[in-house]
């Protein structure tokens, strides 16, 4: 088994975090990485018939190769991939299979954003090209296609009920699309002074979202509203990325910037809570994996740090040798990753090796007992 990544090691008490090495020319060797208390990973207690510790480890389950990855996301239902690439290709990559399902290309301008939206079996981009396009992903059919901004767009979001896409570009400007009324812009919002780098919903709010901007802020604004409801700063150089999750019900946001750290941010509060350093470059992506306690960074250094969701202790450091990190995927139900680079893409899994307890079971008890 490849075991490139770490492994859990779990009891009713505590969790113990090992790090597998392997050598081509070398056994494996072992390395207690760090021990930390299973309440500061919200498992506040496992079942009572666990009697031995199920091992869990990251499982690298698929790397392909291919030009420059510039973002990733997972279907909810379908083992599949969705890469779009800096040539203006989409691929969408079978996991199970580990074969290419499809691949074509979009426009002659890098894709920088794409999302499955499942449950019109639909994918959306947007790229360099000013253009939003969207296509049926099983007859390929071209849905709809609109000159949506004046500038790169950096980021699409798919609203999770309703038929809203957001978009964010290099225009300053993020705008509000409805598929239901032929693709109308219902709203703009206005207020960065640079580049929008990213999106994302809130999973508090869904009328809520934030972005985060090269002008060094994020913002966090309502649907109904032109004007943000307020502004987090603090990093020193341009913000490129974020991600909500939530704490018990209390939303939070982790950010990732170009002065090389990542930071957690109390959306009640309003203040940043704790600052993540380590990276050696701009970080350039951010993940809090819904299933499991973790805060999942990646940076154009190459690196991909694994980081304690509760007490921020960088836990692991995952290098696969393609260069900068662009994206990560992941998605509720599933403890996979997916990490899209300079040089390709690499899909990991967390899995347990002790047949009496699978990953799923623990997941469970996690939402059965977060506080």
């Amino acid at each position: 088994m490849d075991k490139d990544g770490f492994i859990f090691l779990a009891t009713k008490d505590t969790i113990v975090f090992k790090e597998m090495e392997m050598h081509a020319h070398k056994p494996q060797k072992p390395l207690l990485s760090s021990l930390f208390h299973c309440q500061a990973l919200r498992f506040c207690s496992f079942p009572s018939s666990l009697k031995w510790a199920p091992v869990l480890d990251i499982e690298k389950e698929l790397v392909q190769h291919s030009e420059r990855v510039k973002s990733v996301d997972l279907h909810p239902k379908e083992p599949w991939i969705l890469a779009s690439l800096y040539s203006g290709t989409l691929c969408i990559w079978n996991y199970h299979s580990q074969e290419l399902v499809k691949s074509f290309k979009v426009a002659e301008s890098p894709v920088r954003s794409a999302k499955f939206i499942p449950r019109k079996q639909w994918i959306v981009t947007g790229a360099d090209d000013k253009f939003i396009r969207v296509f049926d992903y099983d007859t390929m059919e071209k849905i709809a296609e609109f000159e949506a901004h004046t500038d790169f767009i950096r980021s699409v979001a798919v609203h999770p009920t309703l038929p809203y896409l957001l978009s964010a570009s290099d225009d300053l400007v993020i705008k509000l699309w409805d598929w239901e009324k032929g693709w109308e812009c219902t709203q703009m919002f206005k207020g960065h002074t640079h580049y929008v780098m990213q999106v994302a919903f809130s999973p508090k709010d869904t009328n809520t979202f934030a972005s985060a901007s090269l002008d060094g802020t994020i913002k966090v604004w309502n649907l109904s509203s032109s004007d943000p409801e307020f502004t987090l700063d603090g990093h020193s150089k341009g913000v490129n990325c974020i991600d909500y999750f939530m704490r018990g019900s209390k939303p939070y946001l982790v950010s990732g910037s170009d002065d090389h750290t990542a930071k957690v941010w109390d959306c009640e509060a309003k203040s940043c809570v704790q600052t993540l350093e380590g990276h050696t470059n701009n970080v350039s992506a951010v993940c809090v994996h819904p299933e499991l306690p973790i805060i999942i960074t990646g940076s154009e250094d190459g690196n991909v740090h694994i980081w304690d969701e509760a007490t921020y202790r960088l836990e692991n450091t995952l290098n696969y040798g393609l260069e900068r990190v662009w994206g990560f995927g992941c998605m509720k139900g599933s403890n996979r990753v997916v990490i899209g680079y300079d040089k390709g893409t690499v899909m990991v899994k967390f899995v347990s090796t002790h047949s009496g307890v699978s990953m799923g079971s623990l997941v469970k008890e996690k939402e059965k007992k977060e506080f």
